[in-house]
């Protein structure tokens, strides 16, 4: 017999924020909007101040010259008293020009120029119609010929090669073949994944750990994000992720408990570097420079649930940093390789390969 439904339970917490999406392909471009109506005319705006004085121009040219004025009336004949000396007057105002003469003799014929430059070579004509192939010969009279078979001759000198023939005329073109229909459009290819260089992009991360003693043989959540603005760390999986090849730099700061404390760094599953804090009440740090490529995958991992005493508390943080130091520029070829899988379940502690980098 089927029971009552249960009664509705709580509403679970908000999970972590997902990581940022690609960026999709730029859409069609719209259709051009319609004209818009001219606006009406402005209110006329205030007057500008008076410019400077400009520079002073260049001068002009000469006007042409005026009309010659018409002769004046002539004078009164002076007088002149008794034992006076004549002076001569001043010149008068020049003539008007004469007539034009008659035209001179024709010349004598100059001596010859000098030879001129070679004209250029002029444009190559048409060639011509072929002309009609003529009438075919009556056939000659059949000759006499009392002969009897001869002895066979020596083989003759090879003859010498003959003259390339004329390149024969083009043919006409072609008769140009029917349009073919439109084809279907394809469908839309998948987004490939970012290149791998990018010399703008930036990474950097800084969380801290929420409660002590987290759990061994998988990566240590740091849940309390101090700086993850580009979203390359996982808060929820204590894991962060390259989003480029390039070098990078991380570190840790752990504060251990009464118990002893042994971590180490995982790159791809594999430990990196190892750490180990046998005081009371101590620290331990390091720091580690990996090259990545894209897709890398890198965590903090206690050895045990023996040695882990990793703690944190209102006077004590045990936080987990990194960092993109320097992506690889476009023109340094790097290997490649596929992403490593998803984070899940517990790896071993495992020594650390030193194959592992690729710079060894």
């Amino acid at each position: 017999m089927r029971g009552n439904p249960g009664v509705l339970g709580l509403r679970g917490l908000t999970g972590p924020r997902g990581t940022q999406g690609f960026v999709g392909q730029q859409g069609l471009k719209g259709e051009k909007g319609d004209e818009g109506m001219k606006g009406e005319q402005g209110p006329m705006g205030p007057m500008g101040s008076i410019g400077d004085q400009g520079l002073k121009g260049d001068k002009g040219d000469r006007g042409e010259d005026g009309m010659v004025g018409e002769p004046g009336q002539k004078g009164e004949d002076g007088q002149c008293p008794l034992g006076c000396v004549s002076l001569p007057g001043p010149p008068g105002e020049p003539g008007l020009p004469g007539p034009v003469g008659l035209p001179g003799l024709l010349g004598q014929d100059g001596a010859p120029g000098a030879k001129g430059l070679k004209g250029d070579p002029g444009i190559d004509g048409t060639p011509g119609t072929p002309g009609f192939p003529g009438n075919k010969g009556e056939p000659g009279k059949e000759g006499n010929c009392s002969c009897k078979d001869g002895q066979k001759g020596e083989v003759g000198l090879e003859g010498s090669k003959g003259t390339k023939g004329e390149l024969g005329q083009m043919g006409p073109q072609g008769v140009a073949g029917e349009k073919g229909s439109k084809g279907e459009a394809g469908q839309m290819g998948l987004m490939g994944m970012p290149g791998p260089c990018s010399p703008a992009i930036q990474s950097a991360f800084s969380a801290a750990l929420r409660s002590s003693f987290p759990a061994a043989n998988q990566p240590v959540v740091f849940g309390r994000i101090i700086y993850n603005l580009q979203q390359h760390y996982n808060p929820s999986t204590g894991v962060y992720t390259a989003p480029v090849n390039g070098t990078y730099a991380f570190s840790f700061h752990l504060t251990a408990s009464t118990r002893s404390l042994k971590v180490g760094v995982f790159w791809n599953f594999q430990p990196v570097v190892k750490s180990t804090q046998t005081y009371e009440l101590g620290s331990i740090s390091q720091q580690v420079m990996l090259h990545l490529s894209l897709g890398d995958q890198v965590w903090v991992q206690v050895k045990d649930i023996i040695s882990n005493g990793m703690f944190t508390s209102s006077e004590a943080s045990s936080t987990f940093s990194g960092f993109l130091l320097q992506p690889d520029t476009c023109d340094i070829i790097m290997g490649r390789e596929l992403p490593p899988p998803i984070i899940r379940g517990e790896y071993t502690w495992g020594d650390p390969d030193p194959t592992l980098s690729p710079n060894v």
